[in-house]
């Protein structure tokens, strides 16, 4: 007994001793909220990780559709080695090309990552990445978004959790009610803003600088960025700007009228409330987050980005045709064939004929315009042409144009390369092709990458690096980029090969021009 009992005090002593001796080789930083512990990077041991930082309260009971509120602290030390929890989303199909294996989704998920080569450097510039996923989908914890390459580039990177889908970007005439600033509906939009309160915060602790914070994001991650930089309540949180394939220039749904765009937020919600059984506010805060998740999805409601008169005052074409957006230098782009995996290439017309019909239905008198520029002789190509510039293209190049109004410069892309793969030339520059390349994460790529992938997600990740740092995209050895005027449209090539060009499609612009004035 004696002899059982000290083994058992033996095998105490040694876990112990051997959980204090792990915990001394973690990271380790105290932020405003307490010591946190991480772990090292697995592809790089100089790279610090800091995973599933709490930046807000969980918006969960009453807390659900309200503005976020700081995270609270704790006492003694959190270990910050793993991921937190996705926000609440329904998965990809399996068939998708996007389609990932499911990660756990709550909606306690208002969570952030740090990569950093740690505080004995201060004043590094930091990225905070916001994900794509049209809003209703994705997270910051996906693999292709790990920040060890760009912190060996010597930034801090942030990847940040926000509300989505009927939980990020719902109103209602009940929380209009309720709110001190008769608002409601873009609580995603208020999250991504209070993870920039918390990088101000804390992130001088992970060695970044907060007065040279760098915002980007692909898709629904550009549509935040660009959100951000036209909302008066992120204005100084935030000092220079990157989106990749995603603005929001078109007509938004405002929160109380009817416009081009759609029913008001607020009647839309009403009108799922109804349909879904519940008779008031404290019945939708009741009901659990995964019904509520599939009865939007049941009803297909969707609304984001809405125009409510305090998160967006106005809608955002307005204001950044009047330089009221923020006074940032902006980097933005797009990629060649945009449509491939979002359904632009299926479901084509058979004939010439019946695609001139279509185009006709959908543009009316504009309609010959369009079909100078995109002929029905190619109908494939000129369907994903099509799709690309009006709804991604034009976006970027008028976002580009539109920050003379704020006497920054802006630097326009456009990314060529197809990723490696048997159907490399059927996909092309697919969208959100170019990510891996920013981050320099083409390991993650779903096939082989080769030296020319290599190759460029170095380059490109070292003008993403450089804009970040000083605000001017450089890359040793690279074309000069210049910056985009109306006077000299610059853009940077980004193939195989980059190079310095001009003038990118000028007639499709001055086309899809006139279709978004008429929209407007």
């Amino acid at each position: 007994m004696k002899s059982a009992l000290k083994v058992l005090v033996i095998s105490l002593l040694l876990a112990t001793s051997t959980s204090a001796l792990a915990q001394t080789n973690m990271p380790q930083v105290t932020s405003t909220q307490g010591k946190l512990l991480g772990e090292y990077s697995s592809r790089n041991q100089r790279v610090a990780v800091f995973k599933g930082i709490p930046y807000a309260a969980p918006p969960t009971g009453m807390a659900r559709w309200a503005p976020p509120k700081p995270a609270p602290g704790w006492s003694g030390e959190r270990l910050a080695n793993e991921f937190g929890p996705d926000c609440m989303q329904q998965p990809y199909a399996e068939g998708s090309f996007f389609y990932r294996p499911a990660r756990v989704s709550s909606e306690d998920c208002l969570y952030l990552n740090v990569w950093s080569t740690g505080n004995d450097t201060a004043g590094k510039p930091v990225m905070v990445w916001f994900h794509g996923g049209a809003l209703t989908r994705g997270s910051g914890a996906i693999d292709t978004y790990d920040g060890t390459e760009l912190a060996l580039k010597d930034v801090v990177l942030v990847t940040v959790n926000y509300r989505l889908g009927v939980f990020g970007y719902f109103a209602h005439p009940a929380l209009i009610a309720e709110s001190e600033h008769f608002s409601a509906g873009n609580y995603g939009i208020l999250d991504q803003i209070q993870a920039l309160r918390w990088v101000q915060e804390n992130i001088a602790a992970f060695g970044g600088d907060p007065s040279n914070v760098t915002i980007f994001g692909e898709s629904a991650g550009a549509w935040s960025v660009h959100f951000l930089t036209a909302s008066p309540l992120a204005d100084g949180l935030f000092h220079k700007a990157i989106a990749q394939s995603g603005a929001r220039l078109d007509t938004r749904v405002e929160l109380d009228r009817q416009t081009s765009a759609g029913a008001s937020a607020s009647a839309a919600g009403a009108q799922f409330a109804e349909r879904i059984g519940a008779p008031d506010l404290t019945a939708l805060r009741a009901m659990p987050a995964r019904q509520l998740l599939d009865a939007a999805a049941d009803n297909s409601f969707r609304t984001d980005g809405i125009v409510d008169g305090w998160v967006l005052t106005e809608q955002p074409f307005t204001r950044f045709s009047e330089g009221r957006q923020s006074r940032v230098p902006i980097l933005v782009g797009f990629n060649s064939e945009e449509g491939t995996t979002l359904g632009a290439g299926s479901n084509l017309p058979g004939t010439p004929e019946a695609y001139e019909e279509r185009v006709n239905g959908i543009y009316g008198d504009l309609a010959d315009m369009m079909l100078e520029i995109y002929p029905p002789a190619d109908i494939r190509k000129s369907s994903l042409d099509s799709f690309r510039d009006v709804t991604f293209g034009w976006h970027m190049v008028t976002w580009a144009n539109l920050t003379r109004h704020v006497d920054q410069p802006a630097y326009l892309y456009f990314f060529t390369h197809r990723p490696p793969g048997p159907t490399a030339q059927e996909l092309g520059a697919y969208h959100a092709a170019e990510i891996a390349y920013a981050f320099n994460t083409v390991h993650t790529l779903r096939n082989q990458p080769s030296a020319i992938d290599y190759r460029l997600g170095d380059v490109m990740s070292d003008y993403w690096v450089s804009f970040a740092r000083t605000g001017v995209p450089v890359a040793a050895g690279q074309p000069e980029w210049k910056p985009y005027t109306n006077a000299e449209r610059n853009y940077l090539l980004i193939g195989p090969q980059v190079s310095a060009e001009v003038n990118l499609l000028p007639d499709n612009w001055s086309v899809i021009d006139r279709i978004m004035d008429r929209r407007r």
